[in-house]
């Protein structure tokens, strides 16, 4: 099967059932989407495709053919570097392990949404989980970043 992962196109030899999560990781060596808890209900695993986050661990290599799927590994743009910024400046992060997956979920609602509210952010981000409860911090971050794409 053939598959776009970051703009590169790959041929990939596995069922065409096998979740996108362990494709990504096993046949290609992406492995900055994690594996959290398998059903879709954590957020860890979150990837972009065709735009729009979708849940790695549950999405299977059949539906992602012939979409454009991009991982934290080759998030770029405005939108992306203004996250980036202000994760470090907030120091939003505490374990870090769902970061990749809050952080392309906060892309993704920032694409879509340059000035949300706190509800919209809260509504955004409600899929994704935090073990160390640093919602405070992702929710300050994700303002910081609109803040940042104003500028």
């Amino acid at each position: 099967m053939r598959l776009t992962v970051n703009g590169r196109d790959h041929e990939v030899d596995a069922d065409p059932a096998t979740p996108l999560l362990w494709v990504l990781r096993d046949h290609l060596g992406l492995t900055g989407t994690k594996f959290g808890c398998g059903m879709a209900q954590c957020g860890s695993c979150t990837v972009h495709m065709a735009g729009m986050p979708v849940r790695a661990c549950i999405t299977t290599l059949a539906a992602a053919e012939g979409q454009p799927i991009t991982t934290i590994e080759g998030l770029d743009g405005k939108v992306a570097s203004a996250v980036e910024r202000a994760w470090v400046a907030l120091d939003v992060p505490q374990c870090g392990y769902c970061q990749s997956g809050q952080v392309m979920a906060a892309v993704a609602l920032l694409s879509e949404n340059p000035k949300p509210s706190d509800s919209d952010v809260d509504a955004a981000m409600s899929g994704n989980l935090c073990r160390c409860a640093t919602y405070q911090r992702i929710r300050a971050g994700i303002h910081e970043a609109a803040r940042l794409l104003e500028a």
